[in-house]
């Protein structure tokens, strides 16, 4: 048995690589936490002006390697009910995992927090408008991008460093 930099794994006999049980529940609980949110919260996390609070878990990848999966596996499944179609489910989940990978690379939480800002506030709009009518998208990519880089800067701030803190104090190794 022996650790990857992001994949616990076991080597059975054949070369057979199984992942650990504990990285995938973790990984899945996370997503579940984040979908959950984020069709909990309903219009406050989609659209050109949203607070996704699910975006918090985005920081958990700066000490927990199963956030990586597990952040996007959730953004994956929340975008498929938030009615965007296809460009939604897979860009905007594409953009979390470029997001939490960066976010994995870096050590210290502010630092952490720059990569999802950057990321959402410059593709998210993109997305938006590709799949919104343009009524929809009042401010233009430059407002939607601010909008999109605040509302993750709250949410990081509000929510994301307390639930680092809290994943910290009660996951020590």
């Amino acid at each position: 048995m022996f650790n990857l930099k992001y994949i616990d794994v076991s080597i059975l006999s054949y070369g057979v690589i199984i992942m650990k049980t504990n990285y995938i529940v973790k990984a899945g609980i996370i997503a579940a936490i984040y979908v959950v949110l984020t069709i909990l919260l309903g219009e406050l996390s989609y659209g050109p002006i949203q607070f996704r609070i699910s975006e918090a878990l985005v920081l958990l990848p700066l000490v927990e390697n199963a956030a990586i999966p597990g952040v996007f596996i959730g953004c994956m499944l929340a975008n498929i009910f938030g009615g965007l179609g296809p460009l939604d489910i897979f860009g905007g989940s594409l953009i979390t995992l470029i997001a939490a990978y960066l976010t994995s690379k870096v050590k210290n939480r502010y630092v952490g927090m720059v990569p999802p800002i950057l990321l959402n506030a410059m593709g998210v709009p993109l997305i938006l408008l590709f799949t919104l009518p343009k009524e929809a998208i009042k401010y233009g990519y430059w407002g939607t991008a601010l909008s999109i880089a605040f509302s993750e800067a709250v949410v990081l701030t509000i929510f994301g460093l307390p639930i680092l803190y809290l994943y910290q104090k009660f996951n020590k190794k």
